[in-house]
């Protein structure tokens, strides 16, 4: 957990100050979720508060990539609102270990496959997201296929994916995870997927791949949690047409 400098806080009020607060919006009206903050511990030489970051534009998961100051930056999940969790962290650690020194991340954005970040005392850093059991290669990929020619944070864009069988296999990669299919037809819809792109999209190949969707869409309908629901119709979409 990130250490405010300037004296002892009460403790229930430890997880708030210098976090982020994270809302739901449901009929133009937010409700609070709960607050994340970076689980990690600063020493007093380390000014360590949340500041700028951006989406990392994850189809199917709210994602966002966050500067800390001293405490480096963050990748942190907050797809189920009331429990954000953390994914990769990176720190460099005090810019002086024997005295308070401004110093730190100031912002970290997603920009067209990257995380850049600028750090106040030493310069700009560039980092890129490597697969783990939190966050599978397809999801990065699928990321990566959001392009920007420019990007202002401050501007809110809309992210939109483009049809393609990377962003379907994202999807699955969830379902997969959150065990909203069962394994046999993931299995299949994987086979299929690989086949017509081996193939290169041969009409064969990609009239199987529509084929599935209806099943999908069927069980898109029935699921109980909507995130999974939403997840199932997005693939089924992009099975209907995939692009090239």
């Amino acid at each position: 957990m990130g250490r405010w400098i300037g004296g002892p806080l009460p403790s229930e009020r430890s997880q708030q100050l210098g976090a982020d607060a994270i809302f739901r919006l449901k009929d133009n009206k937010l409700s609070f979720a709960n607050y994340y903050k970076l689980p990690a511990a600063q020493g007093d030489t380390e000014n360590c508060v949340a500041h700028n970051g951006s989406l990392i534009p994850v189809p199917g998961r709210d994602i966002e990539v966050q500067a800390w100051y001293q405490g480096g930056i963050s990748v942190m999940d907050f797809t189920d609102a009331a429990h954000p969790s953390r994914l990769p962290t990176s720190t460099a650690g005090p810019v002086d270990p024997t005295t308070l020194v401004l110093g730190g991340e100031w912002s970290a954005y997603w920009y067209n496959g990257r995380i850049y970040a600028s750090e106040i005392a030493r310069g700009l850093d560039v980092f890129e997201l490597t697969p783990t059991q939190f966050l599978t290669h397809n999801e990065i990929d699928a990321a990566k296929t959001v392009r920007v020619a420019e990007l202002n944070v401050q501007n809110q864009q809309k992210i939109e994916w483009p049809a393609q069988l990377v962003v379907a296999q994202a999807y699955l990669d969830q379902l997969t995870r959150s065990l909203a299919l069962p394994a046999d037809r993931i299995a299949d819809l994987q086979k299929a997927m690989r086949s017509a792109e081996s193939s290169h999209m041969n009409k064969r190949k990609l009239a199987k791949l529509k084929g599935m969707a209806d099943s999908l869409e069927q069980s898109a309908a029935a699921a109980k949690n909507p995130g999974d629901s939403a997840r199932l119709h997005a693939l089924a979409e992009i099975l209907k047409h995939p692009a090239a």
